[in-house]
């Protein structure tokens, strides 16, 4: 019942542009009102435009809108940020609305920074509908370097202008525009949430859509400048800004969105294996299960049950679970599988509650109100510290498969990205004397998080959508409340090597362990 694909920030899904911090706020206003005007030209809807600007009156009851919601319904407004610190942030971006702002400036230079201070990884915003159905498939001009990046390290993953002889491929990357990595890092990771301080998973982010963010947050220049280092030394080369349309295009093309290729529909089938796949390594003896969610949808059940059933059959003896790229998802997906692998019964939560069992005044401004209000009637009770539990994660007891459990030796690969439902697993694993936990800290904290139900509140004249977690969740024999993620066993951060390579570092550490490992062979 946590949500799918919570290690992204929703106001990243799309492209869009900010004034915040811009060098050159000319540059960037002239391709997106290129942009937006040309593809308003061939719209037949023309009552929606993003280039709309809402009053400072307007954007200040949206504001208060959403503050009021959550001082009222946040479970852990104050968790990380004491009520002192966060009433400032409340009050310091509250002030900042002195003039009118399109959603794009709204949404990222106000409510970002005021989410990501929260530091939940689940309480985030997203524009409008409107909003994100009219930028589908809009391509924005952005800095043209895809960039891995962690620690005080930034290596090249691609690079939009490919006529760049220079900066191909593992390029070593030591500044842009005078900034060093982690100079790019203190200032980008205020508008990324994390649960607590777990800033793995912004590495992540990062290396992911490095353009993308790095427009939204500095800007757009028309070149930069770009300090690396390959085979001769260190040097400085200018790169342009990339344009996906070109200046010609964007002046010529005025009657028509230009031409995108239509995308293959995938199958059900090939959906399903996206979310889940399983292999039999015959050499290795090992089974190399990559579950990348635990939401509805992909038949995960059967897919435990056949996946265990084929170890059982073959006697595998080593068995690679990849969660790398699981966000999470539904709490029941992950206990099922646990149920295949956790020698002795366990629970999911300590504590579950949330602060009110239905939405009072503010129904109208939670969407789908009706089903979460039911299922907050249904499952929570009131406890004596005032707090509406839900009593079955609290209590109830998951006990070991007796068909098919699974006692061979399991490798289970984490990283930033591991989050939500997807970190209750790695700790419900984590200590076990069969398993280890490979990999980078994961994105979900160690000690709890919030989730279970998070709807979105619309707020009131931009129809901007604000996640609200519901319950806070503190996860059975948690980890210190020290803010951090669940942690690997063995620690396998990445190396230029790697990268340049195309090598999979942590698949390849399984794979090593399994053979320095004597593996004891499952007697089922």
């Amino acid at each position: 019942m946590l949500s799918k694909n919570n290690n992204y920030h929703p106001s990243f899904k799309q492209e869009p542009w900010s004034a915040m911090q811009m060098k050159n706020k000319s540059t960037l206003l002239f391709y997106f009102t290129a942009l937006v005007l040309m593809f308003c030209t061939s719209c037949s809807n023309k009552l929606y435009t993003p280039l709309k600007k809402y009053s400072a009156d307007q954007l200040r009851e949206d504001f208060d809108q959403m503050r009021k919601v959550m001082e009222d319904y946040h479970p852990s407004l104050y968790w990380y940020t004491p009520k002192d610190s966060m009433d400032m942030v409340f009050d310091k971006y509250r002030s900042a609305i002195k003039d009118s702002m399109t959603e794009q400036q709204f949404g990222f230079s106000i409510l970002a920074p005021v989410t990501t201070s929260i530091r939940c990884g689940h309480t985030s915003f997203n524009y409008s509908k409107n909003y994100n159905k009219f930028m589908r498939g809009i391509r924005l001009p952005s800095f043209p370097l895809f960039l891995k990046i962690w620690g005080d390290t930034m290596l090249v993953t691609a690079n939009l202008n490919r006529k760049d002889t220079i900066l191909k491929r593992g390029t070593q990357i030591y500044s842009i525009d005078g900034r060093t990595a982690s100079d790019l890092t203190s200032v980008m990771f205020r508008y990324l949430p994390t649960d607590g301080y777990s800033y793995n998973l912004n590495y992540l982010r990062l290396s992911s859509a490095f353009p993308y963010y790095h427009r939204n947050i500095f800007g757009l220049n028309k070149n930069y400048l770009i300090g690396y280092t390959d085979s001769s030394g260190n040097g400085y080369t200018t790169v342009p800004l990339f344009d996906p349309y070109g200046d010609t295009a964007i002046r010529k093309k005025t009657d028509q969105r230009p031409p995108l290729p239509k995308p293959k529909k995938p199958s059900k089938k090939e959906r399903r294996e996206d979310g889940r796949s399983f292999q039999y390594d015959t050499l290795n003896n090992a089974g190399i299960m990559i579950i990348s969610t635990f939401e509805d949808g992909y038949k995960l059940n059967k897919f435990y049950r056949q996946s265990f059933k084929t170890m059982r059959k073959n006697n595998v003896g080593n068995l690679v679970i990849d969660i790398r790229s699981n966000g999470g998802g539904k709490v029941n997906h992950y206990t099922k599988l646990a149920k295949y692998l956790r020698k002795t019964p366990f629970k999911v939560a300590d504590t579950a509650f949330a602060l009110h069992k239905g939405f009072g005044h503010y129904k109208k401004s939670f969407e789908g109100n009706f089903i979460n209000g039911i299922a907050l009637t249904i499952f929570t009770s009131k406890k004596k510290d005032g707090n509406y539990h839900f009593n079955y994660w609290e209590n109830h007891v998951f006990k070991p498969k007796k068909k098919n459990f699974y006692s061979g030796r399991v490798y289970v690969l984490i990283n930033g990205p591991t989050f939500s439902a997807a970190t209750l697993f790695a700790h419900t694993m984590k200590g076990q004397d069969n398993v280890q936990l490979l990999g980078e800290e994961a994105g979900g904290g160690n000690y709890g998080n919030n989730g279970l139900m998070i709807p979105n509140i619309a707020l009131p004249n931009t129809r901007m959508r604000v996640r609200i977690p519901l319950f806070r969740l503190v996860q059975s024999n948690p980890g210190p409340k020290d803010g951090r993620g669940v942690m690997p066993d063995v620690y396998i951060p990445p190396t230029s090597k790697a990268v340049r390579d195309f090598v999979d570092r942590k698949m390849q550490v399984a794979f090593e362990l399994m053979q320095k490992q004597a593996s004891t062979i499952p007697s089922h």
